[in-house]
């Protein structure tokens, strides 16, 4: 028996979940890994975040007493060890958005409506001060694994433009992002009702930014193609219902897109290249394809020039070369 399963078997002994039955559940893009509780009829969820690689369970639950105090459906903690990274928190079950709109294509529209308007009612509130405050000049700077991984280059230009726009149209006052606000990380809970139908999940890096940040996140997704029809409701539905400047919201959302999406392609290379999950290079050509219909925008004339002319598109022979550098994957 490792160190590591010798805590947890006393985290849950601790916890009163000593003798429940243990399954894997899928990870993320992060060290943390998961697993699923069963005991005399009831579920829970372990999260085994490892502090020797770097991971640090505390945002994760100040996060989550912050959203359940606003009336979201994050899952509540149950029980935590921060010294060896442990949580057991509320299982939320399966029915995550993603694998919802497989099985059933015509909730695509209704879950995509239930997820903009909790972001409207979630902009409502102002964010906690202790947040990172993600202005442009953080968000230039934080493009930087791109030039190191997907493609070595001068940063500077792109980073300088990047900045100057977002300097520009990200001018509204800043609310929480979740960060990471997708279909994978949000679940329906239809028994529920409002905003509290949608469960949230891996919002721990969570910052405080320009309220377009989670929708481009929502709408723009690495991992699966949201329609074009859709992604235009929904950026109306949060402009009409928050009366926002239009124009300005658009350039903001297309800024910031570019944004999120450079400093993807940079991550996603990582992950191959540091982490050894070559499966984020087959990802890469749809970031680019939504980075390249984000540079569209009028606003980003310059910056597209920029990036256009810097980085290399995502061919195969790029993407095999990517993978080609890719680490072994780490044992448990």
């Amino acid at each position: 028996m490792s160190d590591r399963t010798a805590l947890i078997t006393r985290f849950l002994a601790g916890s009163g979940w000593g003798n429940a039955t243990r399954s894997h559940l899928a990870g993320d893009a992060s060290n943390r890994s998961y697993q699923r509780l069963q005991m005399n009829g009831k579920t829970a969820v372990l999260m085994d975040a490892p502090p020797d690689h770097g991971e640090d369970i505390r945002p994760f639950v100040a996060i989550t007493n912050h959203l359940l105090t606003l009336g979201f459906s994050a899952p509540r903690i149950l029980a935590q060890d921060a010294r060896n990274g442990f949580l057991l928190i509320e299982d939320l079950g399966d029915d995550l958005f993603a694998k919802l709109i497989q099985t059933s294509p015509e909730m695509e529209l209704p879950l995509y409506c239930a997820a903009t308007d909790v972001l409207i009612k979630l902009h409502q509130s102002p964010p906690p001060d202790h947040l990172l405050d993600y202005n442009p000049a953080v968000m230039a700077d934080y493009i930087a694994p791109l030039f190191e991984w997907y493609h070595p280059a001068e940063a500077t230009p792109i980073q300088n433009e990047l900045q100057t726009v977002l300097t520009r149209y990200c001018t509204t006052p800043p609310v929480m992002s979740l960060r990471d606000y997708h279909a994978e990380n949000l679940l329906w809970l239809p028994d529920r009702d409002g905003i509290k139908r949608v469960g949230l999940l891996d919002y721990q890096d969570a910052v405080r930014t320009h309220p377009a940040y989670d929708l481009v996140s929502l709408l723009k997704d690495a991992r699966r193609n949201v329609p074009a029809a859709i992604e235009t409701a929904m950026i109306n539905r949060y402009i009409t219902t928050t009366g926002t400047n239009p124009d300005t919201f658009r350039a903001a959302y297309a800024a910031l897109g570019v944004q999120r999406n450079l400093r993807i392609l940079g991550i996603f290379a990582s992950l191959c290249i540091n982490a050894g999950k070559p499966h984020y290079i087959d990802l890469i050509p749809r970031v680019w394809t939504q980075l390249t219909e984000l540079l569209t925008h009028p606003a980003l004339t310059t910056l597209q020039t920029l990036v256009l002319e810097t980085l290399p598109e995502p061919t195969p022979d790029h993407l095999q070369r990517l993978k080609s550098q890719c680490a072994k994957p780490r044992t448990p």
